[in-house]
């Protein structure tokens, strides 16, 4: 007869591999990638790095888990910044909320973003970048239904946002402290970018009315 963990054992190793990955969280934040070692985990977590290889096979599938944990936070907060109002102010709550709360941890975003990591991680990467990439879409689709914003592919136009947003963030990120005009300059260019006319740009002036 097969073994079977009790409920009680289940949710003892379920939250010991929850503080394994909070603890890679934390190391991560502060080391990147290329700093973080299944011993500097254990050691973080107050574990054997022994303990470390039990719940998780290597580097690569410990920092999985974390991607997988952290992009769910993240999307969510994103999300929930920018489930109401206009199109402009979805856009600008989703940009503001992505790349503000990155700035807060430039080091971990880093990682999330840019720095190079192992195949596996890299897909969890690709992943993150879709589920980011949802929540603008969804601004933008109903913007255009709404006549609020000219007549786009909605799922491309939100792909590119995401792209051109994590690329002028691997600079701040990489060389904190960032400017404080980082993140207005990505709203107006993602507003710019969606076709939301600049009523400052009309070309008219009181003068020539």
């Amino acid at each position: 007869m097969a073994y079977r963990r009790t409920p009680a054992v289940q949710a003892r190793l379920d939250a010991q591999a929850g503080l394994i990955v909070q603890a890679a969280t934390k190391v991560l934040s502060h080391a990147g990638y290329a700093g973080l070692s299944m011993a500097a985990v254990a050691a973080e977590a107050g574990v054997a790095t022994g303990t470390v290889y039990k719940n998780f096979g290597g580097k690569a599938d410990l920092v999985s888990a974390v991607f997988r944990k952290v992009v769910a936070h993240e999307v969510a907060a994103v999300v929930t910044a920018s489930a109401s109002g206009t199109a402009v102010e979805r856009v600008t709550a989703a940009v503001e909320t992505f790349a503000g709360r990155a700035l807060k941890n430039p080091k971990l975003a880093y990682v999330l973003l840019v720095e190079p990591v192992d195949t596996v991680v890299d897909a969890e990467r690709l992943r993150f970048r879709r589920a980011f990439a949802e929540a603008f879409e969804s601004a933008v689709a109903e913007g255009v239904s709404r006549g609020e914003l000219p007549a786009q592919d909605a799922k491309t136009s939100a792909a590119a946002l995401v792209g051109a947003i994590g690329e002028v963030l691997v600079g701040p990120l990489a060389d904190a402290p960032h400017g404080e005009s980082v993140v207005p300059e990505l709203i107006s260019f993602a507003l710019r970018a969606l076709g939301v006319r600049d009523e400052s740009d009309s070309g008219v002036s009181d003068a020539d009315a």
